[in-house]
C-alpha cells in the first residue's frame, strides 16, 4: 500500500473518531487519495452533489444547447485487449474482468458546465481535471447498517421486451451474480449478518442519447456502533470496488493492468462523504477527464467467458 493511502487511512480514522465531517476521493490504483474536512473544501477546486447535498447554489444551467460527440475507441486496440482478457478467462485465472478504455469526445461545454447540466445521484467536478456523474452507490452506512448496491448488466430500454431480455440473459446473470458474491465477501470483512436483501432489480436511467435499464442488487450487513473510529480501514479494505474490477480481485487487477496498459486514475475509484454519523459514497463511473490531448469519456464493461467481442465493443 502506498504512503499516500496509509496517510489517508490515518486521516479518515482520526476525523471519524472525532466525528468531524469529511469528503474523500480515492483513485483506482490507491496512489493519490485525498481527504478534506467538509468545512475546508474550496468550491473553486471541488464541487459535489451527493443525493441533493452539495457545496454550491442550485439553479445554474448553461443557456446554450449541448453539442456532444464521442469518437469510437480504436477497435483493433480493443480487440487485442479483449483477446488478452478472454485468454485469462479461459485459463481460469479470472471469472470476470471489467475492461475499460477512454474515448475522445468533442463538446461545446467545459467540465464545469457539464457538471451543472448533468443529472445523477452523485456528481463531482474536481480542479478542472474531471467531471463525474455517477448513478452507482459504493457503500452507505446508516443506523448501524452497511449497504452496497453493485450495478452490473445494462440494456437499451427501447429494445422490444428489454426487461425480459436483460433478466433472462445468461451472460448478464452470470456477470451480475459473480459481482454480488464478491461484494458480499467484501462486506463480510467489515460487518456481520451479511445478506442479499434484493437480487437483480432494474433501474431506469436516462443518458444524453437514450434510456437504459440497469441491473442492480442490494447487499446489507450490520456494522459495529463505533465503526467511524476505523472508517479509513473500512473503506480501503474494500478497494478497488468489485463492480469495476472483477473476481477474484487480486489476479483480475493484474489482468486489467496488462490488458489496458495504462492507469485509470480517479476513474472507477470512489468518493464519499462522512457527515459525522453516516457515510455515503459512490463509484466514479460516467466520467469525463481533461488531458493534454483533449477530453475523454471513460467507459467499460464486464467480460466473462461467454462474452462476444463484437457485442462488448458496441456496448
Amino acid at each position: 500500500m502506498s504512503k499516500a493511502a496509509k496517510k489517508s487511512i490515518e486521516t479518515m480514522n482520526h476525523l471519524g473518531k472525532e466525528r468531524i465531517p469529511f469528503f474523500f476521493l480515492i483513485d483506482f490504483e490507491l496512489q493519490k487519495p485525498k481527504v478534506w474536512r467538509l468545512d475546508e473544501i474550496e468550491p473553486n477546486s471541488l464541487l459535489y452533489d451527493f443525493n441533493g447535498k452539495g457545496n454550491y447554489e442550485l439553479g445554474f444551467r448553461p443557456e446554450k444547447p449541448l453539442d456532444f460527440r464521442i469518437h469510437k475507441f480504436p477497435k483493433e486496440i480493443y480487440d487485442q485487449a479483449f483477446d488478452e482478457v478472454h485468454k485469462n478467462l479461459c485459463y481460469g485465472n479470472t471469472f470476470l474482468v471489467n475492461l475499460t478504455f477512454p474515448s475522445r469526445i468533442q463538446t461545446n461545454f467545459n467540465l464545469k458546465e457539464i457538471f451543472f447540466s448533468s443529472q445523477a445521484k452523485y456528481k463531482i467536478w474536481f480542479q478542472d481535471e474531471f467531471v463525474c456523474f455517477s448513478p452507482e452507490i459504493f457503500v452507505q452506512i446508516e443506523n448501524g447498517f452497511v449497504r452496497s448496491f453493485p450495478m452490473k448488466g445494462t440494456m437499451d430500454a427501447s429494445v422490444p421486451d428489454a426487461r425480459e431480455k436483460l433478466l433472462g440473459s445468461i451472460k448478464e446473470t452470470a456477470e451480475h451474480s459473480t459481482i454480488v458474491d464478491l461484494i458480499r465477501n467484501d462486506l463480510s470483512r467489515i460487518s456481520t449478518k451479511v445478506e442479499v436483501c434484493r437480487f437483480r432489480y432494474l433501474d431506469h436511467l436516462k443518458t444524453n442519447k437514450n434510456e437504459i435499464l440497469q441491473m442492480s442488487s442490494e447487499i446489507c450487513g450490520v456494522v459495529d456502533e463505533n465503526y467511524f473510529e476505523e472508517i479509513g480501514d473500512i473503506i480501503f479494505s474494500m478497494l478497488p470496488a468489485g463492480s469495476v474490477s472483477g473476481a477474484p480481485k487480486e489476479k483480475t487487477l493484474e489482468v486489467i493492468r496488462n490488458a489496458e496498459g495504462s492507469e485509470r486514475g480517479y476513474y472507477t475509484g470512489v468518493a464519499g462523504i462522512f457527515d459525522g454519523t453516516n457515510l455515503d459514497s459512490t463509484v466514479l463511473i460516467r466520467f469525463i477527464e481533461k488531458t493534454e490531448k483533449g477530453l475523454f469519456y471513460r467507459s467499460g464493461g464486464g467480460i466473462t467467458a461467454q462474452s462476444n467481442r463484437e457485442d462488448e465493443y458496441r456496448e
